[in-house]
């Protein structure tokens, strides 16, 4: 949802649906009825109103919670995370686009209820207030852009005509539960069909109370809460980080920069689902000083997120892994995931230094933005090489000759501090990583450890 502007006295109708990856798509327009646009004109003035608004809100939801003290409260079907993971529900996350772009639920659609300025006002609402009165604000910040919120979350376009005559029945009922309160109680079995739409905020409260609640009054049975929100879901992500076992049996693929470590990753996986960690995909680094050239890393707490997403993807171990120091970027990697990477079977991968140069120029320059970072990048790599150096690398670099830079940088930068790490390290094997016949034989030694693994966790008969 594009943010609110305090300049503007009308909020703007037109929403982006972020997802999980960072994409957005703008859904239509359209034009706000006298009675929003008044409504909005006092909720949005800006956050110098704050104080007019809280008390303008508290105003309202007063007599609305008079007329409505009567009425029934709503039950909402909740689901714990696990739960709603192993049904493959749909995730719609309905947090500030700030709150989402730190973490979120891996594959979950943003769709942000309030952005992060009209969040501070509800939220200064509800602590100095009532939940009421943030009930009236968000009503009044949300009035606008209805129609395209309800077809952000149901995944479909929601014509205005279709909601304009229920409007008012829908918020009125948000209104009593939240003056009475919401009844939520786990999900009956099979109560949700297949694939459910669960929403999510911070802890489970009052955005995803009062979507879920029109959303059922619309008739859309299918929709639950994720029981404890946000926040729930970060103690299952912890839960299994935290029972990561240090013994647990890795195959570590290590060797110089450039050798296609990552790409043989992903050439294993394809042959064996299930079967590696790629560390640096979930950090979006590669782990070195120009290893976010052309990525946007990772959060530690979205790393976290997609570390824990890929364990419950993984088939029994030994697991593949590139073999990395404690940190990937600015992600420190878990205690037991290292612990476990040091003691596991090392494989030395060695290639030319063409092979290297090659991969490098891919991986690293794919386009003129990733040109233009590294560039920014290079001083730092010239000094540490020597004066000599000094303003080289990047002249090279503007001429279009990129293979150069690669090569320099890994025969006078990398390769001797590689040699350094790596140097007391004792190998189950050495290979290739430009022999068409590596795959196979890293599957081979897997297959190899992989029988001891399964044996040793078969009860006895």
């Amino acid at each position: 949802m594009s943010p609110v502007s305090s300049h503007s006295s009308v909020p703007s109708a037109r929403m982006r649906v972020q997802t999980g990856c960072g994409s957005a798509r703008t859904r239509s327009s359209f034009t706000p009825s006298r009675m929003t646009r008044a409504r909005c004109e006092t909720a949005i003035a800006g956050a110098s109103a704050m104080p007019e608004r809280i008390a303008d809100a508290a105003a309202v939801s007063g007599s609305a919670a008079r007329k409505l003290e009567c009425r029934a409260p709503m039950r909402l079907p909740t689901l714990a995370f696990a739960e709603a993971r192993r049904i493959e529900s749909r995730f719609v996350d309905l947090r500030s686009p700030s709150e989402f772009a730190r973490d979120h639920v891996p594959g979950a659609t943003n769709v942000p209820l309030f952005d992060d300025q009209q969040r501070a006002v509800v939220g200064a609402v509800y602590r100095n207030v009532s939940p009421a009165a943030a009930a009236e604000a968000g009503l009044a910040m949300v009035e606008a852009r209805l129609p395209e919120l309800l077809g952000a979350v149901l995944g479909r376009d929601v014509p205005w005509e279709h909601w304009r005559r229920r409007f008012e029945k829908l918020a009125d009922g948000i209104r009593r539960n939240a003056s009475q309160g919401i009844t939520l109680q786990p999900a009956r079995p099979g109560e949700l069909g297949a694939r459910p739409l669960v929403l999510s905020c911070w802890r489970g409260g009052m955005r995803s109370r009062a979507v879920a609640a029109l959303l059922r009054a619309l008739g859309e049975e299918s929709v639950a809460i994720l029981s404890g929100g946000y926040k729930s879901y970060r103690m299952w992500v912890r839960g299994k980080i935290h029972a990561l076992d240090p013994e647990t049996p890795l195959i570590v693929l290590r060797g110089p920069t450039g050798v296609g470590k990552t790409r043989l990753l992903h050439l294993l996986e394809a042959e064996e689902p299930g079967s590696t960690l790629d560390l640096e995909g979930m950090a979006c680094h590669r782990s070195s000083i120009l290893g976010d050239v052309g990525l946007a890393p990772a959060t530690t707490l979205g790393f976290e997120s997609a570390l824990a997403d890929r364990l419950e993807r993984l088939g029994p171990p030994p697991w593949f892994v590139e073999g990395e120091s404690r940190r990937v970027g600015d992600v420190v990697l878990p205690e037991a995931l290292y612990r476990a990477m040091e003691t596991g079977a090392q494989v030395r991968l060695d290639a030319s230094l063409e092979h290297r140069v090659r991969l490098l120029v891919e991986d690293y320059l794919p386009g003129s933005a990733a040109a233009a970072q590294m560039a920014e990048r290079l001083p730092f790599l010239e000094q540490r090489l020597g004066a000599a150096w000094i303003g080289r690398l990047r002249a090279w670099l503007a001429a279009g000759r990129a293979g150069d830079v690669a090569r320099v940088l890994l025969e006078s930068y990398y390769d001797p501090r590689y040699a350094h790490c790596d140097r007391r390290r004792v190998w189950t094997a050495r290979l290739r990583a430009d022999d068409p016949e590596a795959v196979p034989r890293l599957l081979q030694l897997r297959s190899t450890l992989l029988s001891p693994c399964v044996d040793s966790s078969a009860s006895p008969a």
